[in-house]
């Protein structure tokens, strides 16, 4: 099956090239706490065990799982409703990566069937990823906030959040609950992800001191 057959509502920037044949994402991305990390996570302590570090303060925290109030919000609600989407299980602000590695701030909103971005600025859905449509979810072996969702018939989803620990327990959770499949999550401080059609990257995370290094590279596509 052709990897990228379905059309997308978005399409990523084009890459920028540098000399460098990469880029460091700017360190703001990287530092704070991961914020109100989910109660799930806590009840589930295993879901990362073994696999990277966590902050202290991201193992046991209470879960709001709405952080931006979508009953309140007009357009937000007939959103769902026209998708025939009901229950939400995460809506927070995250920050998304193009193709040519900027960030642009975006509601994600996962559901029990999909995943959501929407333009808060516009008021405009972006992109709506059915949950069964996503293979693995990669993220690094440090206490970053990076989080790739890998979808295997699209272009992939690169983010970052400061409540990353909960975005993964509610995708983990949601899926288990739809289905008999159970997402893979895939820790390594180098991965790969589609960033476009065309377009295969590397990110390399770093620990140095008083941090944590990102570096995108563009890849020859396989």
């Amino acid at each position: 099956m052709d990897r990228f057959m379905r059309v997308q509502t978005e399409s990523p920037e084009t890459l920028e090239e540098n000399g460098a044949g990469g880029v460091e994402a700017p360190e703001t991305v990287d530092g704070g706490e991961e914020g109100a990390e989910g109660k799930e996570a806590a009840e589930n302590p295993t879901l990362f065990m073994g696999m990277k570090v966590r902050r202290r303060a991201s193992i046991h925290r209470d879960c709001k799982g709405d952080y931006i109030g979508i009953p309140s919000d007009p357009f937000l609600s007939k959103m769902l409703c026209k998708q025939g989407d009901n229950t939400v299980l995460f809506a927070d602000t995250v920050l998304k990566f193009t193709g040519s590695g900027k960030m642009k701030r975006r509601i994600l909103i996962i559901t029990d069937f999909a995943i959501y971005l929407v333009d808060p600025d516009a008021n405009v859905l972006k992109r709506r990823i059915a949950l069964a449509a996503v293979d693995k979810l990669c993220l690094s072996e440090l206490s970053d906030n990076f989080l790739a969702i890998i979808i295997p018939t699209e272009y992939d989803l690169l983010m970052a959040s400061t409540r990353k620990t909960e975005i993964v327990t509610m995708l983990v959770k949601a899926t288990r609950s739809t289905s008999e499949y159970e997402l893979e999550l895939f820790c390594s401080n180098r991965f790969e992800y589609h960033a476009a059609a065309d377009l295969l990257k590397e990110v390399e995370f770093e620990e140095v001191d008083g941090g944590i290094r990102t570096r995108f590279m563009k890849k020859e596509s396989k």
